[in-house]
């Protein structure tokens, strides 16, 4: 058979081919045997020189067995010899290298006078604590000016104020409202606050009462001055004074109102009247939101008098107590319209007082009312 000369170049070209990896294999293991073969004595110290003559191979690292590695092939000789290198016996000195100074980092190992100290961090000084001396006045960025006058003061303008720099009035109506009751015990009643002053220091006003058969059957009127002590609470001192049926009454009164955790209403105040008299009144009340507008709102009222009253129908102790659900409709929020029940109960003197001018001591009364404020 005879053989085309171009298929002939081809065979010979492809063995070719076969030869090069073959080739440079050889070249890199030729190359590579003298430089792993040199001395790494010269580690010791990094600034020293390195030797133009190769040193003699170090002894072989601890059993290594080359002939047992994975390897397709054997290596050269030469190549083998290189890595068989003790790297156990080069002496590397961190310490004379720079930077490297860790002082006694290792237990025996040896000192360099060379080697950078060692960081005290007991010494830095932290954030914090009196400015230096040059340090900058934190009020110099103003070049000196003060608000409300200099250049940049304009003439018949108000200097800017805060809130609790600013006096305000509001009048808050809690309840105003018709009540029914099954026995004829019809009456309003009526329970507001108004406040007049600053954030911290105000005047405060509560007035609550009933109106029954075109008469003031009892009121109560406080006039007060409040104090904040808290984000949420204020202190409350002043007098109060009863009026209606019975006999008037004045007392002092101290007491605290606020908004307690979980957000209830709290008004507790106690009073100090003539004679020796003492009450205390407990006021709680919670805001059940059922949808932005819908609100429930569960109220319960406490009254307790150190001593009986017969001119005004009260008995010492537990006089009497309310409680209450009220659900409104907030068309916005300063105006809201309510409909509810209220629970009332008399214990001890007072019951007696009040069954005695032919009244319920437990009436339940259906209401329905307006609050709001301005």
């Amino acid at each position: 058979m005879t053989t085309h000369p171009n298929m002939t170049h081809a065979i010979a070209h492809a063995r070719g081919l076969r030869l090069v990896p073959v080739a440079l294999t050889l070249v890199f293991w030729g190359a590579g045997a003298p430089a792993l073969a040199q001395d790494h004595g010269a580690h010791g110290s990094h600034g020293a020189a390195p030797e133009a003559t190769a040193a003699p191979a170090a002894p072989s690292m601890g059993g290594m067995d080359q002939g047992s590695m994975p390897m397709q092939g054997r290596m050269p000789e030469a190549m083998t010899n290189a890595l068989e290198m003790n790297h156990g016996a080069m002496p590397m000195d961190h310490g004379a290298m720079p930077g490297m100074g860790h002082g006694a980092a290792t237990a025996g190992a040896p000192s360099d006078t060379g080697a950078a100290p060692a960081m005290d961090h007991g010494n830095m000084q932290m954030q914090g604590g009196s400015p230096p001396a040059d340090a900058r006045d934190p009020n110099g960025y103003s070049d000196g000016f003060v608000r409300g006058s200099g250049q940049y003061s304009l003439p018949g303008v108000p200097p800017l104020q805060l809130d609790d720099q600013m006096s305000f009035a509001n009048l808050k109506v809690n309840r105003l409202e018709r009540a029914w009751a099954r026995h004829g015990e019809n009456a309003t009643t009526y329970d507001l606050q108004a406040r007049i002053g600053r954030d911290f220091d105000h005047l405060l006003i509560k007035a609550e009462g009933d109106v029954a058969k075109g008469k003031l059957h009892d009121s109560r009127t406080e006039l007060l001055w409040g104090h904040a002590i808290a984000a949420y609470w204020d202190t409350q001192l002043g007098v109060r004074l009863d009026h209606g049926a019975g006999k008037d009454r004045q007392w002092l009164a101290a007491g605290v109102q606020g908004l307690a955790p979980y957000w209830f209403e709290i008004d507790a105040t106690g009073y100090l009247g003539s004679g020796g008299r003492t009450a205390l009144r407990l006021e709680g009340s919670y805001d059940l939101l059922l949808t932005q507008r819908l609100v429930l709102q569960p109220r319960t009222e406490w009254n307790f008098y150190g001593k009986s009253d017969p001119a005004n129908a009260i008995g010492s102790g537990l006089a009497n107590a309310s409680a209450g659900l009220r659900l409104r409709y907030e068309i916005t929020r300063q105006v809201a319209p309510y409909v509810g029940v209220e629970w009332q109960h008399s214990f001890g003197r007072t019951r007696d007082f009040v069954r005695a001018a032919g009244e319920r001591a437990s009436p339940t009364r259906w209401v329905a009312g307006l609050s709001f404020w301005f």
